[in-house]
């Protein structure tokens, strides 16, 4: 798998967003989420995170626009935020990629090389309803 380093960027991997991450994007001007995707998609697509005070039952599930309104209420802070679908094709309990589903994220992953180089360039070209 690729290994994406950029000088200026700071990456991080959790299972799942929690509370704490409006603290880690408030200092940020632009901010990346990236989930599997169970919508009939392209490989990958990339749609504008607004904010959101849904939350779930537990704060176990929080989404990136619940994450982004904390972050502005909190911090009042509002980085560009975005979130990045990587398609996916098995829902079953495990921690490996189906080799579909990583191929779908090296294909995002060479994208992003470009684009983080030159962020007015990121094109949103899917929208969900």
């Amino acid at each position: 798998m690729t290994v994406l380093t950029l000088e200026g960027f700071e990456f991080d991997s959790n299972y799942q967003l929690n509370i704490e991450d409006a603290h880690a994007i408030s200092d940020k001007d632009l901010v990346i989420f990236v989930d599997a995707s169970t919508e009939d998609i392209p490989d990958f697509c990339i749609s504008k995170v607004t904010e959101s005070s849904k939350m779930s039952f537990t704060t176990h599930s929080a989404s990136p626009g619940y994450i982004l309104d904390l972050c502005k209420k909190l911090y009042d802070k509002s980085p560009v935020t975005l979130l990045l679908h990587i398609k996916g094709y098995e829902w079953n309990f495990k921690e490996e990629l189906t080799k579909k589903a990583e191929d779908n994220l090296e294909k995002a992953i060479d994208y992003f090389k470009e684009k983080l180089r030159n962020p007015n360039s990121l094109i949103i070209y899917y929208k969900f309803n």
